[in-house]
């Protein structure tokens, strides 16, 4: 199964702020759906249900604390002229309370072999551009400096990614709590 750790959204303001925003910029690309957006803290790619349950473990151990992030910003990878992904992105100190639980994941999954791909980024994706749209930076300017609201962080999941026609389907495998 495919799989990732990721922290998802689940405050309701937040979500129709991000749905305004999908409807508000025209392009031709597939929004994500409400029900899919996260943060990805740890790509692990394909694993076996043995590989699983020890990934839940190790995952079991991670402590931290409950923590705000504002989400705020649009942007896009790799850059406006050539876009593929249109992402939101949090405020500086909540980015590093994201990076350092990122690293937190990625510290007791080494030992199990997954070591992430790149540096984690705190984004969450809200389109993917499959065709070439061209140059988008003016619509990227008029939301630049949006504040989609604060969400607080409680907890991270392991989720099981089924790859379809009509886009992923997500599911839980496991939600990690926050433990001081």
């Amino acid at each position: 199964m495919r799989t990732f750790v990721a922290i998802e959204i689940s405050n309701n303001d937040i979500l129709d702020s991000i749905k305004k925003i999908q409807n508000e910029i025209d392009i031709e690309a597939k929004p994500v759906n409400l029900e899919n957006l996260h943060f990805t803290l740890q790509f692990l790619g394909e694993i076996t249900d043995e590989i699983s349950k020890k990934v839940i473990d190790a995952l079991n151990t991670v402590e931290f604390s409950s923590f705000k992030i504002n989400l705020k910003g649009v942007g896009v990878f790799p850059k406006p002229k050539f876009p593929r992904v249109i992402w939101i992105g949090v405020d500086e100190n909540g980015g590093n309370m994201l990076i350092q639980l990122a690293k937190k994941v990625e510290k007791v999954l080494e030992p199990l072999g997954f070591s992430p791909d790149k540096p984690f980024k705190p984004h969450i994706t809200i389109f993917r551009i499959k065709k070439k749209v061209g140059d988008i930076t003016k619509e990227l300017d008029e939301q630049k400096m949006v504040d989609f609201g604060i969400q607080e962080i409680t907890s991270f999941k392991l989720k099981k990614s089924e790859l379809t026609s009509t886009g992923p389907i997500y599911s839980d495998l496991e939600e990690i709590k926050l433990r001081k």
